[in-house]
């Protein structure tokens, strides 16, 4: 059986408007956009500040 091949994304996501980005909005866009595709998505993500500094408090 062939093994799959993926993609690993590493990087920030901010808005363009000024307006904080909630992570809870985030993913509920971002499951859907994979989900849409019918993608899988395994991993991780959390809030972070402007400097890019994890809030622990709104991991998931």
């Amino acid at each position: 059986m062939k093994r799959p091949i993926g993609v690993q994304i590493e990087g920030c996501i901010y808005t363009n408007n000024g307006e904080d980005l909630k992570h809870d909005a985030f993913l509920d866009a971002y499951i859907e956009f994979i989900e849409s595709n019918g993608w899988n998505f395994g991993g991780g993500s959390c809030q972070i500040d402007q400097e890019g500094k994890r809030l622990v408090e709104n991991e998931s």
